[in-house]
């Protein structure tokens, strides 16, 4: 049974394939086409799926999109009734309307799409509309491992729902409730998330990262956003938002999703002068994200806590976008009865391509369950000639390596440490593996960064050690090397430490597994002044936890710097400046030589700056 799933037609479009129940690979459009968080069909990760599968377009016996669009229709179209006797800008609502009619239009004509992609029209497939969160709730209770969970999911919006809640027994999961258009807590994030000055697609996670300098009790008006019911759920308090009055704007002319304000002015008068993203951040807008951060996290236990009272259950799977709030995921275990949590590790959209083909597979077809995803190691692996191929690729055909596997390439358009452009003289040596990581540990003792591309790519937002930035989480410092010389990120942004598993207890305080890195947990307080590097300004890091048998190269790494140092962490952030995570050798190679990184594990070659 050859099943292919789909999140199409909007923000982080991905593909996966899942072959007699177990998924052989799942891959966002954004890696292959180099634009963040790609709308549209994700016709390249259709195609490297069924590459990487060894399958035909023609072979599949199922297809499944995340999206109904007939799902809550009688909802759907009295909110347009509503919208069209109330809204003042008739001309703005019937293009928000047109641009929405356009989008169902080419859901509904899925086929038409995927034959497109995969240059055929010889599909025996099936075709099949999940809805949006219930391929959310598939994604997670079904590739966790648990053969009893409830089940939830947190998100903006997807086919009218923000919130949906049920129980997953072995192949079936029952929906016990739900939370409805216009009231959602990834609403309310993204809401105050721009007025905060923040107001590009994906940038939530920077908020979460911000609260950690703020004090909540500043700003208690916040509270007046929500109400949380004695029943679990919540509601918001409309008069802040725009979103239910005039839609919700959003625009994937370049493939990136834009969206319009969501915020009122009432929230203004409420919380003061929205930011403009060129100003300053006041303390006033940290206090305003530590308390809009605290009121999430109460919100989600809140209806964390009503799900365990309605399934007595103590295991919890959990995905949607509001389950990237890796600090709301840890107050989960830390102050709900639930005590195993399993996230998805793509819990945003991009993870329902997964979710809508396990639904399939096992809520329509009964078929039983076979997989459980340890890891998210789900992407294209790539060769060694692959890799010489990218250095031919940029180098010119002349670059070779010779008998004694080296190569030197000069005169290399690269940046120097002070950010300027400059020529470089690399050095290209072939190693064995034992080689390679005696290479990479010594180099990232001596101070260096280091890029390290291995394995099978990531799924998710997460760089989880085979397409990541690798450096020394001893040194205080070296989050501003990072930042002035690769990422350029906020300063108050704080970078992840990755962990071996066996030691987490000795170094985290909650210390449950997080191999996805969707928990944050609090350092050890005798233990912060040994890794500053990864230690936010909370005391806390959102760590990944590490283990040999489903990352043996990382581990080896993690654990060689482990026996020198005697710390068992490398702080890990993302192999990319300013754009989606890098996918191929040639990707690595380009963001190695635009950056100043001072080497490159690339397979089994090692890569480095030469001195003079």
């Amino acid at each position: 049974m050859k099943i292919l799933g789909l999140n199409a037609f909007h923000g982080d479009a991905s593909a996966a394939l899942i072959i007699d129940g177990k998924l052989v690979c799942a891959v966002e459009e954004e890696r292959l086409n180099r634009r963040k968080h790609s709308a549209g069909f994700p016709s390249l990760a259709v195609r490297e799926c069924l590459r990487l599968g060894g399958i035909s377009a023609a072979e599949l016996d199922h297809i499944a999109i995340s999206r109904d669009p007939r799902a809550h229709l009688a909802g759907k179209l009295l909110h347009v009734g509503t919208r069209l006797l109330l809204s003042r800008n008739i001309s703005g609502l019937w293009h928000q309307l047109g641009s929405r009619i356009d989008n169902r239009k080419k859901i509904g004509s899925l086929e038409l799409a995927l034959a497109e992609a995969v240059g055929t029209s010889s599909l025996k497939a099936q075709f099949h509309h999940v809805e949006h969160h219930r391929a959310h709730l598939a994604s997670a209770f079904f590739a966790s491992g648990f053969e009893e969970a409830a089940v939830l999911s947190l998100d903006g919006f997807g086919d009218f729902v923000s919130t949906m809640w049920g129980h997953g027994r072995d192949r079936h999961i029952e929906v016990l409730g739900e939370v409805g258009f216009p009231h959602s807590l990834g609403a309310l994030y993204t809401a105050v998330t721009q007025w905060l000055g923040f107001p590009k697609y994906g940038d939530e996670g920077k908020v979460m990262g911000l609260a950690a300098y703020g004090d909540a009790q500043q700003v208690p008006e916040i509270r007046k956003l929500i109400e949380l019911h004695p029943d679990g759920t919540f509601s918001l308090s409309l008069k802040y938002f725009l979103h239910h009055r005039d839609g919700i704007e959003m625009s994937w002319a370049d493939g990136t999703p834009r969206l319009g304000r969501m915020y009122s002015d009432k929230l203004c008068k409420l919380l003061g002068p929205a930011r403009q993203p060129s100003h300053p951040l006041l303390s006033h807008h940290k206090h305003v994200a530590a308390a809009l951060q605290l009121l999430l996290e109460d919100a989600v236990c809140h209806i964390a806590r009503g799900l365990e009272r309605r399934t007595g259950q103590r295991r919890l799977t959990l995905a949607g976008g509001v389950a990237l709030n890796s600090v709301a995921n840890g107050k989960i275990l830390d102050h709900t009865p639930f005590t195993e949590l399993f996230v998805q590790p793509a819990a945003g959209d991009n993870g329902t391509a997964i979710g809508a083909a396990l639904w399939v597979e096992h809520q329509l077809l009964g078929r039983p369950r076979r997989f459980v995803m340890h890891h998210a190691y789900t992407g294209p692996t790539f060769s060694e000639e692959d890799c010489l191929v990218a250095l031919r690729q940029m180098w010119g055909e002349s670059a070779l390596l010779d008998e004694n596997g080296c190569l030197e390439v000069p005169d290399v358009e690269t940046v120097g440490r002070d950010g300027r452009p400059c020529k470089g003289r690399l050095r290209i040596e072939k190693r064995s593996e034992a080689e390679l990581i005696a290479q990479a540990v010594s180099a990232i003792e001596r101070g260096e960064v280091i890029g390290w591309f291995q394995g099978a790519m990531e799924f998710g937002p997460r760089a989880l050690g085979h397409r990541s930035i690798l450096s020394d989480p001893r040194r205080a410092d070296m989050k501003d090397i990072l930042n002035r010389r690769i990422k350029h990120r906020e300063p108050f942004r704080p970078f992840a430490p990755a962990i071996l598993a066996e030691k987490t207890s000795e170094w985290f305080v909650r210390a449950a597994p997080s191999p996805a890195m969707l928990l944050v947990d609090e350092v050890r307080s005798e233990k912060r002044a040994l890794v500053p590097a990864i230690v936010h300004a909370d005391g806390t890091g959102r760590l990944q936890t590490v283990e040999r048998a489903h990352s043996p190269l990382f581990y080896a790494l993690i654990a060689a710097f482990a026996e020198r140092t005697s710390v068992p962490i490398l702080l890990n952030t993302s192999f990319n400046e300013h754009e989606p995570i890098v996918c191929s050798p040639l990707d690595a190679l380009r963001c190695f030589v635009k950056t100043h990184m001072d080497a490159l594990g690339l397979g089994n070659l090692w890569l480095r700056w030469v001195v003079d």
